[in-house]
């Protein structure tokens, strides 16, 4: 689980665009390019090569452009309706802080390129503790509404760095601030008695200058529900906390999901012990995403007779010319596996866990290209995993799609 995503990534995607810069050709039907023609040639009958190419490229140009239009709705479609949601924050080393009530409503305007994903997202508010007993309807609970940054091809491309997945329901998200995280915290902690304090008393804020967050959000494969996952790294790339949206879509949706009974269950390790197998697809970033890698794995994840936290992962490309092999052992102490390679991951109840760098700033300063990564165990034997991969300058360069049942 440590190091996950075994597929190299080339160099020339550290930074990708939606689409090629504008070509400048050359016509292949100019006077410089017939000057060595017969005069009894024809220049239509016999096509040069690079016009070829170049109309090769046009039309690759155009198909990536209209898949990417595709892709941009289908996400909207996944996203769209009312979800009825309960927001977990957990620290670093995965003790649960709070829990609050949200609802999400999604809809969306606008055609092709010029589309818009709209989000509201209302927050149960605490009730005030100056508030006298009769004072309210105490069966009408408050719902404080923040408004989303509208999404479109544009956001999604150049700032969120998409990863998506159509078909697995799948993606994962950058967001350059954690303001939306820390309304959610505000009102749904503090409520109307908050006063704008930078760091209220009894509840932990995301720092106002992370150097990273990262949303990895994964749907399930029996209900109309979801997961979605948020890395908060602080600004010296230490991870500070993690956060889960839970939620389930539909008007008649009534309750807020939970996690499970026993949040604090000191076993959380234990439905993740044993071998998996299973098949990855990796991403490039970006609307269009192509395909970069697809390959079938095999992980296991055991506990020595030194209590050790060994894994070992496999990896064997879809021609099956390529298999690499990645074993990692580490030590657990409480709810946080620290591995020798300089990665954690922290368990969670609900059959969760998330996984990053000790230290993003290190693998920094040191060249290294690195991933976060987030796990759903959503009934036993069948898990989905979702890994980011970032390149030495923070950008997401790819992301890694993991479906395994148990052996």
């Amino acid at each position: 689980m440590a190091s996950i995503c075994c597929h190299s990534i080339p160099k020339s995607l550290t930074k990708v665009q939606l689409l090629p810069p504008t070509l400048h050709t050359s016509n292949p039907f100019s006077r410089s390019a017939l000057q060595f023609r017969s005069s009894r040639t024809r220049a239509a009958n016999f096509p040069t090569s690079s016009a070829i190419g170049d109309e090769e490229e046009k039309a690759r140009i155009l198909q990536e452009a209209s898949m990417s239009i595709d892709n941009l709705r289908g996400f909207f479609n996944l996203n769209l309706g009312k979800w009825n949601g309960s927001f977990f924050q957990f620290d670093a080393g995965g003790k649960l802080l709070h829990k609050v009530d949200t609802k999400l409503a999604v809809s969306s305007y606008g055609e092709d390129e010029l589309m818009s994903l709209i989000q509201t997202l209302y927050i149960k508010q605490a009730p005030s503790s100056t508030s006298v007993s009769g004072d309210k309807d105490e069966d009408e609970p408050e719902w404080a509404e923040y408004r989303i940054k509208e999404t479109n091809m544009f956001t999604v491309d150049k700032y969120q760095q998409i990863g998506y997945f159509p078909n697995e329901k799948a993606f994962a998200l950058r967001y350059q601030t954690a303001g939306m995280l820390e309304t959610v915290l505000r009102q749904g902690v503090l409520g109307e008695d908050d006063i704008g304090e930078e760091s209220p008393k009894n509840l932990r804020l995301p720092s106002r200058r992370p150097s990273l967050v990262c949303e990895n959000c994964l749907y399930s494969l029996e209900k109309d529900k979801r997961v979605r996952a948020f890395h908060v790294m602080d600004p010296r790339g230490i991870l500070e906390m993690l956060l889960i949206f839970l939620e389930e879509r539909g008007d008649g949706v009534l309750f807020h999901p939970s996690l499970g009974d026993n949040l604090d269950n000191a076993n959380r390790i234990l439905p993740f012990l044993g071998k998996w197998k299973g098949h990855s697809i990796t991403k490039r970033s970006g609307v269009y995403g192509a395909t970069l890698a697809e390959a079938d794995t095999v992980a296991s994840f055991e506990m020595n007779d030194k209590g050790q936290i060994v894994q070992d992962l496999t990896s064997t490309s879809a021609g099956g010319d390529v298999t690499t092999n990645v074993p990692w052992t580490g030590i657990m102490l409480n709810n946080v596996v620290t591995f020798n390679g300089g990665y954690q991951i922290t368990m969670l109840p609900g059959g969760m866990y998330m996984g990053c760098p000790c230290d993003v700033a290190k693998s920094v300063a040191e060249s290294k290209s690195f991933h976060l990564e987030f796990c759903w165990l959503e009934s036993p034997g069948k898990r989905q995993r979702m890994v980011r991969t970032y390149d030495v300058e923070g950008l997401a360069v790819s992301s890694t799609y993991f479906y395994e049942t148990k052996m």
